[in-house]
């Protein structure tokens, strides 16, 4: 197994230090602010003791897993024989650039390192790195402990032994990565969760559905498909003949709908008045912290379901 750094050890941080030692490597969490680390560890525990109860450990204790973390005081003593770098640093470029120059100058030469960022091309923060090559990004849904997504983004002069050993480590860790050929704004998952955004603003804002009535339409229709399915293996499966089938007789439909999409609702402007009111009606704000909780101890749930079926029925 192989040993992996942990750069910056907020809530993201943590959460990939879970699903590395999982795997059974050994990881070295470093932040420049004392005040992250100090509890992570502790933090880790906890959960741990959850994914323990949902048989989501591999079979292994708390203390094994939990055993394979140490957070470190210096960056250099993080980097020293680490095989792979998840960088969890803010969303500012500059701080990005500032964090690759130093990785990139302690690490080993054929060390990967990777950024959480979700919303900065890897072109922008490492073009000026003598081992650019060996830089990327892997995006994780988070927590990645739980849902394992994760997008892998190359910037231009990114390698294709680099994309492959990161692919190769991800899939080894438990993980599905989606493997991008090009970098793009926003990656895949942004983009495809941005386009329902907007759809379910302009429906509220237009006056056609409560908010409500739009989470239902996920939660209780579309999501239970897409929960073990993606958007192409759905519609294959519901035409006779499969996709090219489904195409022809249903991309009218789509097509008449696509003009009216076209427009933009401002998230933040009057329509924000209604989706607020309905939320705290459904969810005063001060529940929000125990219903994250919720949240978390659902998506644990729905994945030891998920890895039950895959075992019972296949993938």
């Amino acid at each position: 197994m192989a040993t992996v750094a942990i750069v910056g050890s907020g809530f993201i941080g943590r959460a990939w230090a879970i699903s590395f030692a999982r795997a059974g490597h050994d990881v070295r969490m470093w932040d420049q602010s004392p005040t992250a680390t100090g509890g992570a560890r502790d933090y880790i525990a906890g959960v741990l003791g959850d994914l323990a109860a949902n048989d989501l450990l591999r079979g292994q204790s708390v203390a094994t897993v939990l055993g394979r973390i140490a957070v470190v005081s210096e960056l250099a003593e993080a980097l020293a024989d680490a095989a792979h770098v998840q960088e969890n640093t803010p969303e500012n470029l500059d701080v990005k650039r500032e964090v690759f120059s130093l990785i990139d100058k302690l690490a080993r030469p054929q060390t990967v390192i990777a950024s959480s960022t979700s919303a900065l091309l890897p072109s922008k923060f490492t073009d000026h790195l003598q081992g650019r090559h060996r830089c990327l990004v892997v995006h994780p849904i988070n927590p990645p402990y739980l849902i394992p997504a994760a997008e892998v983004v190359p910037a231009p002069w990114t390698s294709a032994e680099t994309l492959e050993r990161t692919r190769a480590f991800l899939v080894d860790a438990g993980h599905a990565p989606l493997v991008m050929k090009r970098e793009l704004d926003g990656f895949v998952m942004n983009r495809l969760q941005g386009a329902l955004l907007e759809e379910a603003f302009r429906l509220v804002a237009d006056g056609y559905a409560s908010v409500e009535d739009v989470d239902i339409g996920i939660r209780d229709g579309l999501a239970l498909r897409w929960s073990f399915m993606g958007p192409f293996e759905t519609i294959d499966l519901n035409a006779p003949g499969g996709v090219r089938d489904y195409v022809e007789r249903y991309q009218g439909i789509y097509s008449n709908i696509f003009p009216q999409m076209l427009r933009r609702v401002d998230w933040g402007g009057e329509v924000m008045e209604t989706v607020e009111a309905e939320r705290s009606k459904r969810l005063p704000r001060k529940d929000l912290g125990d219903r994250q909780v919720w949240r978390d101890r659902r998506l644990m749930a729905l994945a030891a379901h998920k890895k039950k079926s895959d075992q019972e029925f296949g993938q």
